[in-house]
């Protein structure tokens, strides 16, 4: 079962592998250093997170030709990680309506989306993808009899599709109450209590995801603070002008007068 002359199912457990060991690394820094608790970290149910598969995947697939240069496969890491979370920020932002992550308070952040502090990591993870883990596990699967293997991805790929599909309902959730108080109020941080106090009344898959992003915001009354905002800065400069213009006209008025009866 090869797509570009890559076996499919060696390459998705070898996504799934990464992902649970991106998802033991989210649980292991959040429990040491932030929470000193465990957290199901992630969008998803199971002890997975997929974009650190997914970032597995890409360093695995383009960065392959760097092998020989270990300072540009540092930097390419990062260039492709760092993107790859932004843009699942931003996807994520605009189809349920809520920032999941922020980095707006630490120096060297793009939108608060990435930041230097969270995606150097990303360079020294890909290193040890091509050098040391990528020859390993790849190495360990293709021992595997193709008929077990075959089922480990079958198996596997139900497991996953399920627990996008739960987690997806989950989450489309969040956007429609989030869509519902946003017809009352108008506030940001009241959106987010209402959301968040919700949530903790409803399942523990619904205070799980709560749990796993705590500076879950909303962003739909950002969005109308913002025009607001807008719009009041404009008023304020159309005011500005006309003020400005009324003075001219009757400084010109007076030059004008003043030449008449000089004149006269």
């Amino acid at each position: 079962m090869q797509i570009l002359g890559y076996d499919i199912r060696i390459y998705f457990l070898l996504l799934m592998i990464y992902s649970v060991l991106g998802w033991i690394l989210e649980v292991l820094g959040k429990m040491i250093i932030e929470h000193k608790k465990f957290i199901n970290r992630g969008f998803l149910i199971g002890p997975y997170c997929p974009i650190y598969g997914y970032g597995a995947l890409l360093i695995t697939f383009c960065l392959n030709n760097y092998k020989n240069d270990p300072i540009i496969l540092f930097i390419m890491a990062i260039v492709i990680c760092g993107t790859l979370e932004y843009i699942t920020s931003y996807i994520m932002e605009k189809l349920f309506k809520a920032r999941w992550w922020d980095y707006s308070q630490r120096k060297f952040n793009i939108n608060g989306r990435v930041c230097l502090y969270t995606i150097v990591p990303f360079g020294i993870l890909g290193l040890l993808i091509m050098y040391v883990s990528n020859p390993f596990i790849i190495s360990k699967l293709e021992l595997i009899p193709d008929n077990i293997l075959t089922i480990l991805f079958w198996v596997f790929l139900a497991i996953y599709i399920s627990d996008n599909i739960i987690s997806y309902t989950i989450i489309r959730y969040v956007r429609k109450t989030e869509d519902d108080f946003g017809k009352e109020l108008d506030n940001t941080e009241e959106i987010t209590e209402k959301v968040k106090d919700l949530l903790q009344e409803k399942s523990p898959l619904h205070r799980r995801l709560l749990d796993a992003y705590p500076n879950f915001e909303a962003v739909k009354i950002k969005i109308k603070e913002q025009s607001k905002k807008i719009k009041k800065e404009v008023i304020e400069q159309k005011e500005e002008i006309e003020e400005k213009a009324r003075k001219v006209k009757n400084k010109v008025t007076k030059k004008i007068k003043f030449k008449n009866a000089k004149e006269k």
